[in-house]
């Protein structure tokens, strides 16, 4: 992306640490009203946004000439790992639209470019994404049955259902995979289109709750006519763009989730030192201690992973092993800490009064959300089994 600015290294750890206290203080404290949804839930993240306006640390990683921090990628990656530590970190301080703004940056019509980009740096309006279909999963795109049909007048008219779809019911506009052209199964024929929420014919059906949390729903589109600026890129040409889409939201998801295991380890410590039993501080007794070692033990075998690949991300090259070792261990790594981190609090863990049992939802369904462990698991064997070279580090290491 353009419009990116030089970031030396003490400023990169003096403004982590400033988004990660932004986080802590800000953030955290106020989650289950976040997670509520509703009203309340969207003046609150308002007022957020207008914090982190105000202290300088707004939608980082969007582009400077859009009104963006314009932060590198690579610079970027110790960052989403501090605002992830909660899952409303991204929303609230502007960088949850960096797919879409790096998406329509890219693909986006002329017209697409001047009329949302800015807004959608400014936090004026929010997206979405619709790939996954009640008969169609995201991991099968070829199976997609929703179908684009040309106008006679021009543009196209989209029909069809979708589901899982991540904050459908506030956002704006939704990127919505459609079939153009072809059958079923046809790995060509498949675009992209912007469309806007308040069309005719669009529907949010019902809200999804994954595992009692709230955010994901099923939409319905009914001959809603989308103009013809409004696809994105060529037509047919899905496939690639959303390739292009899913490394980077992989990538940023894993940095994220990382950032999570990275809190409820904390927990898991601030339990051990602080909680004294009959026999003395929990943090003295062994399999305590073995807790400690292995969650402490999957943080670190799982960042370097996970910025390896950010690296490769950021400088466009090949990725996909790469990114398949860190989609898959980051949420291993989540899913492990925060359950180790649950069994030391007891009872406590699973509670309202620690924010531990959504950290343990979150890595459970990390295992699912943008492809499961297998679909990773299975990529990157034949990928490795492939190649003439069995692939090292990607990376040199320092």
């Amino acid at each position: 992306m353009d419009h990116e600015v030089t970031v030396v290294a003490g400023d990169l750890d003096l403004l982590r640490k400033r988004v990660s206290a932004f986080v802590r203080d800000r953030v955290c404290p106020r989650e289950s009203l976040l997670d509520a949804g509703g009203p309340t839930a969207r003046d609150l993240r308002g007022r957020l946004r207008a914090e982190a306006r105000e202290a300088g640390l707004w939608a980082l990683p969007l582009p400077s000439g859009l009104g963006g921090g314009g932060l590198p990628l690579r610079a970027y990656a110790s960052i989403a790992e501090a605002e992830g530590a909660s899952d409303h970190g991204p929303a609230a301080l502007g960088s949850a639209p960096l797919l879409d703004v790096t998406m329509l940056s890219r693909h986006g019509s002329s017209r697409v470019r001047a009329e949302y980009l800015r807004r959608l740096v400014s936090g004026g309006l929010r997206t979405c994404y619709a790939m996954t279909e009640p008969d169609a999963p995201g991991t099968e795109p070829l199976l997609t049955t929703t179908r684009a049909e040309r106008r006679s007048g021009g543009g196209w008219t989209v029909t069809g259902r979708k589901w899982f779809v991540s904050n459908a019911a506030d956002a704006d506009l939704v990127t919505v995979l459609a079939r153009t052209s072809g059958t079923t199964g046809d790995r060509d024929g498949l675009s992209l289109f912007l469309v806007p929420t308040g069309s005719p014919g669009f529907r949010v059906v019902r809200e999804l709750p994954v595992l009692g949390a709230t955010g994901q729903y099923e939409i319905d589109l009914d001959h809603v006519d989308v103009d013809e600026d409004h696809l994105v890129g060529e037509p047919g040409r899905a496939l690639a763009l959303a390739g292009e889409r899913l490394q980077l939201g992989r990538t940023l998801r894993a940095l994220r989730w990382v950032g999570q295991a990275q809190r409820a380890f904390d927990l898991l410590c601030e339990r051990a030192v602080g909680r004294q039993g009959a026999r003395g501080p929990l943090a003295d007794r062994q399999l305590v201690q073995q807790h400690v070692f292995e969650a402490l033990l999957a943080i670190r075998t799982t960042r370097p992973l996970v910025y390896e690949a950010m690296d490769l991300v950021a400088e466009g090259r090949e990725a996909h092993v790469e990114v398949g070792l860190a989609k898959t261990a980051a949420a291993r790594t989540l899913q492990e800490v925060a359950d180790r981190a649950v069994q030391v609090f007891g009872a406590a863990g699973l509670g309202p009064d620690t924010p531990l049992p959504a950290l343990l939802r979150t890595g459970r369904t990390a295992r699912i959300l943008d492809g499961p462990d297998e679909q990773h698991v299975s990529a990157v064997a034949r990928r490795v089994l492939r190649s003439p070279r069995r692939p090292g580090p990607a990376v040199t290491p320092l």
